[in-house]
């Protein structure tokens, strides 16, 4: 492994940069060339790759987003796109990718290396933390925590105005970041795509809740729901509890930036130095992890078709704590 390339692709994430960083100076630390693929395999088509060394990463740590961007590809997704991308770092005589992305992106790269051989190890990167794999994704904790300082301030408004507040927090088809929202929130309801939670139950519970003189609420919605959203949800519960003075707020793409919480910054360096490694010791089509603390390979097909199952003692938490 003479030289490698790293790059970013899909919705971005905190911590991104501090996985670059890692790889970067872990292939240096080895003797490895490395280069940086701007705009993800958008870019890759193009031949938008550039050679990084340490100072190249400098002063990225602590950074948002992510210093290589990101970009999705109709192009990559036919043949013709690939053999280009192929092309491109055939030219710059690319050994092996470090990919930094979730889902779509590994889809992406399995398809890529099965055809032309390149070998790929991939990061974990997406606010979302559903990728089987791994017990946390690059970029969650500070999802997390930026939704729940959002949370934390619109609680203060509810209390101040007896009203019933239904926020929207990223997560089509996880409720990873709706769990830990609703409970160090303290919301009364939780909905996410994992359970089959309907409007007519929150009804009832914020029902039961008014009867028993509550009069402020926080009911947290994954985007994926499948009741749709959080504006959805409110106009049928207003319709069904007319006096329940009710108010919507979408916390949104805010959750994807910011500066990274330690937790993204020690994870996405650990990863980058496992990639790296991964692929001086013959590792490829797999994603690099950590679970249960300990350094794991998982192959494409896994941490993409496999399903990462909600703990249900945290839904019972919400219940049991909303009380």
């Amino acid at each position: 492994m003479k030289r490698i390339a790293v790059f970013t692709s899909g919705g971005d994430s905190p911590g991104m940069n501090a996985c670059i960083r890692a790889v970067v100076r872990t292939a240096v630390y080895h003797g490895i060339e490395v280069y940086g693929i701007m705009r993800g395999f958008k870019g890759m088509i193009k031949g938008e790759i550039v050679k990084l060394d340490s100072a190249s990463v400098s002063n990225t740590v602590q950074k948002g987003g992510t210093l290589l961007k990101s970009a999705r590809s109709q192009t990559f997704m036919t043949k013709e796109g690939r053999q280009q991308a192929f092309d491109q770092l055939s030219n710059h005589k690319i050994d092996g990718l470090v990919a930094i992305g979730g889902n779509g992106t590994f889809t992406g790269a399995m398809l890529f290396e099965q055809e032309f051989g390149i070998p790929t190890v991939g990061a974990p990167g997406t606010i979302d933390n559903d990728l089987f794999g791994t017990d946390y994704t690059i970029g969650y904790d500070t999802a997390v925590n930026t939704a729940l300082e959002a949370i934390d301030k619109i609680r203060d408004t509810a209390d101040s105005h007896d009203r019933c507040f239904f926020i929207e927090v990223m997560g089509r088809d996880s409720g990873y970041i709706a769990i830990p929202c609703a409970i160090g929130g303290g919301a009364e309801i939780v909905m996410i795509p994992e359970t089959q939670m309907s409007t007519e139950a929150v009804i009832d519970t914020l029902r039961s809740g008014w009867k028993r003189s509550k009069t402020s609420f926080i009911v947290i919605v994954a985007e994926g729901d499948e009741e749709n959203n959080a504006t959805t949800v409110a106009a049928k519960v207003k319709e069904a509890i007319p006096e329940l003075d009710t108010r919507v707020t979408i916390i949104g793409h805010v959750q994807r930036g910011g500066s990274p919480t330690a937790a993204d910054r020690l994870l996405g360096s650990q990863i980058g130095i496992a990639a790296v490694e991964g692929l001086m010791n013959g590792m490829h089509n797999v994603m690099a992890g950590i679970v249960d603390r300990k350094l794991v390979y998982t192959p494409f097909h896994d941490t993409i078709y496999k399903k990462k199952l909600i703990n249900q003692s945290f839904m019972r938490m919400v219940e049991i704590l909303s009380v």
